[in-house]
């Protein structure tokens, strides 16, 4: 593991900085770029057919027996830091059967070694391991996260690769523009499953940032511990995306011996490396699958990931600590330190979780809204089970009823998964105005073509998804909508929705990053660009202030269904950098629906990435989930609103020291002027 060459969080920041360097970089030096490999084999595996007799699936059963619940499925909001890497650590431990992680970004830091620790040692006792990642963030010193697929009883994936090398983001980025259209767009979802019985979806990659650990700044994010029958929905997901053509087994991608060289080669550049010495970690603790660059540097020749071998590397990278200069020795206290803090946190004490139990249903995006690769062959797949549309999904949970009618009682409802949702019947049409790679849309004399199947799985995918879902539960909100998107980009159908509830005198309130706390500063020109619009026709916007004081309280909820997790260290746990920015991402409708995942509120959430989300139709979740969102908006961000000359001012939060501003508050004027000058180049899609 590498903590010293993490430097940043990076959850999005490279992928969101695409547009600039598209304009920066010369496509002239993009000639011959590598190919993905062809007649790639890829054995099919599908979730754990039946959960009964393991003891997370018994566990579910006393719980719901516990509380007498109503509703089959059963749901716990994660806020905290401390909640969000314990559960995690509780999934792994508990599992027996199958462990199904499917992810946008896995950095290598402190905070992943230990939870890859344990999913190692979790397939050395016979769990079968299936690990399923996004391409675009392997770089570096991240891509020694695929030795994970070296390890016996796991497999591990590579969904919608970039070909060519490793060595550095910024180059497999100037490799990307060669391929760009489909390079750029990626799968975003994120899923953490054990056994079929219990799983985690939301907001959170893994890394340390995720969890409060990073020194330059932590992400404030909200995950959703979901048990019972809908985890199964949320297992046919993750069949269908890992049995997909464009999930390429790590082995057709890279050797092993190419990552001892990508890892001998990162330790001759860092200057301050260090593996944590022996006594950071459990005694009798799994070896990682990724360990520091110095420590391979000594170790390289042995591709062994035995324990001994293990110990071996970390003598020789605390002999190196030894020698180090007095600021170097600094450095690397501080990196144990915080590995120290990551190996004293506890697993989530499943038995004592208050679940509420409630109907839902998964939103989940098609992977082929992702054009697979023109060029690479594939072996034939097995036909995989269909997922239901988002819209019908958002119909069946939410209810007919008419929007504009006066509220009412509600009916009483039963369970609905995926599963038992029949999508409404498309019909084909023979214009086609986008199209996959690798298809033709070329016309034909005579008689116009029909789609090919390609053509109509891609058309398909691009006509509803999961950001589509949302709109359309948008559309029947009769008094408020409560919404958090750290990356806000509204497009025009974005816009027209907010327009439209806003007509029915709903109100509309949004919760995003401010420019100060935005990981990825150029999102915010698409954001910026829409604010009076939106301000003028009575939405109101809330920017988060990007110290983390009273704002990672503000946004950990509390009670029943929930958990913030305090360990002492703080409210939600969180040891790292004051910085603090704006990963949740949720909707909450009238008090009563919630839908929490890894979509944003934006043009690339709905175009371009593929997504996944929970909607719950729960009172008391949304409840509780609201009431956190309602002090953060008073406590922790700043109020936008038009002044009476039609200029922005930004309201400072109540009961802070700060003042109005009326330009971006906590921006260097750096920082504004360049945005300035980059936001007509990158087009919304693209943001």
């Amino acid at each position: 593991m590498t903590p010293a060459l993490v430097s940043a969080p990076r959850s999005v920041l490279p992928l969101r900085h695409l547009p600039v360097l598209w304009v920066a970089l010369l496509v002239a030096v993009l000639g011959g770029c590598a190919e993905l490999p062809k007649n790639v084999q890829r054995p099919v595996s599908t979730a754990l057919e039946t959960t009964a007799g393991t003891a997370l699936a018994t566990q579910v059963q006393e719980r719901r027996a516990a509380a007498s619940g109503r509703f089959e499925s059963g749901f716990l909001l994660l806020s905290g830091p401390q909640a969000a890497y314990g559960s995690r650590l509780a999934l792994v431990e508990a599992a027996q059967k199958t462990l199904d992680l499917q992810y946008y970004a896995i950095h290598a830091d402190a905070s992943t070694e230990r939870l890859l620790r344990s999913v190692v040692a979790a397939a050395r006792r016979g769990v079968r391991v299936r690990v399923l990642l996004d391409d675009f963030n392997t770089s570096g010193a991240d891509a020694q996260v695929m030795r994970l697929a070296f390890e016996p009883n796991i497999e591990m994936r590579m969904f919608n690769p970039v070909a060519g090398s490793r060595d550095s983001s910024l180059w497999r980025m100037v490799i990307a523009l060669s391929d760009f259209s489909r390079v750029q767009q990626r799968m975003h979802n994120k899923l953490f499953i054990a056994d079929n019985a219990m799983g985690i979806a939301g907001g959170r990659n893994l890394g340390d940032a995720y969890f409060g650990h990073d020194t330059s700044g932590n992400f404030v994010d909200l995950d959703v511990l979901a048990a019972g029958p809908i985890v199964k929905d949320l297992s046919r997901s993750f069949d269908s995306y890992w049995n997909n053509e464009r999930a390429y087994p790590v082995q057709s991608l890279i050797t092993r011996k190419e990552l001892d060289a990508l890892r001998a080669s990162a330790a001759s550049v860092e200057e301050v490396e260090e593996t944590p010495t022996e006594s950071s970690s459990p005694p009798e603790a799994a070896p990682s699958p990724v360990t520091t660059a110095s420590a391979s540097a000594s170790a390289s020749a042995s591709a062994s990931a035995s324990a001994s071998a293990s110990a071996s590397a970390s003598a020789a990278a605390t002999a190196t600590a030894t020698a180090s200069p007095p600021n170097a020795t600094t450095a690397l206290d501080a990196l144990e330190a915080q590995r120290s803090r990551v190996w004293d946190r506890k697993p989530l004490n499943l038995a004592a979780a208050r679940f509420v139990w409630a109907p839902a249903v998964v939103l989940v995006d098609k992977p082929a809204k992702i054009p697979a690769d023109s060029a690479a062959t594939t072996e034939p797949l097995a036909p995989q089970p269909g997922t239901p549309s988002p819209r019908d999904a958002v119909t069946a949970v939410a209810g007919q009823r008419n929007a504009l009618a006066p509220a009412a009682p509600a009916a009483p409802v039963h369970p609905v998964h995926v599963a038992s949702v029949t999508p409404a019947p498309k019909t084909p049409t023979a214009s086609i105005t986008a199209s996959p790679v690798g298809t033709s849309t070329a016309p034909t004399s005579g008689t116009p073509q029909a789609p090919s199947a390609a053509e109509l799985e891609y058309l398909e995918s691009q006509e509803d998804t999961v950001v589509d879902g949302l709109l359309q539960l948008m559309d029947q909100a009769r008094r408020d909508l409560l919404i958090v998107s750290p990356y806000f980009v509204p497009g025009p159908e974005i816009t027209a929705a907010f327009a439209a509830a806003r007509a029915r005198n709903v109100r509309v309130r949004v919760l995003t990053n401010s420019l100060a706390s935005n990981d990825a500063p150029i999102a915010h020109v698409g954001y910026a660009r829409h604010r009076k619009t939106l301000l003028a026709m009575g939405v109101e916007l809330y920017e988060m202030h990007s110290e983390a004081t009273g704002v990672r309280k503000a946004l950990s909820a509390t009670g029943s269904g929930s958990s913030g997790g305090s360990d002492g260290i703080g409210a939600t746990g969180s040891t790292g950098s004051s910085r603090a920015m704006l990963h949740s991402k949720l909707v909450i409708m009238d008090h009563r629906l919630l839908a929490v995942g890894s979509m944003n509120l934006d043009m690339r959430s709905q175009k371009q990435n593929t997504e996944i989300a929970l909607l719950i139709r729960s009172m008391d979740l949304s409840r509780r989930a609201g009431a956190s969102i309602e002090l953060a908006l008073r406590d922790a961000a700043w109020h936008v609103e038009l002044d009476a000359r039609g200029g922005l001012v930004w309201r400072a939060p109540q009961g802070s020291d700060l003042q109005d501003a009326t330009s971006e508050p906590g921006a260097s004027v750096p920082l504004q002027l360049l945005l300035l000058l980059l936001g007509p180049l990158a087009p919304d899609h693209l943001l």
